[in-house]
């Protein structure tokens, strides 16, 4: 079974790059304090990385 990874937006996209808010749309993150469940892909973490400055990411089972 693939791990999954538990995904919270922490800080605002006010001021952000256009890519990065569309990033977190992507990863289905809407608000601060919002957290969403996804697979441990390569390109669920791709995404993390192009806005791990915004987000907070934990590994839950």
């Amino acid at each position: 079974m693939m791990a999954q990874l538990k995904i919270t937006q922490i800080k605002s996209t006010v001021g952000g790059k256009q890519n990065q808010k569309d990033t977190l749309r992507t990863l289905g993150l809407h608000r601060i304090g919002q957290s969403v469940v996804r697979d441990d892909r390569p390109e669920v973490t791709g995404a993390i990385r192009a806005v791990a400055h915004l987000v907070k990411v934990e590994e839950v089972d």
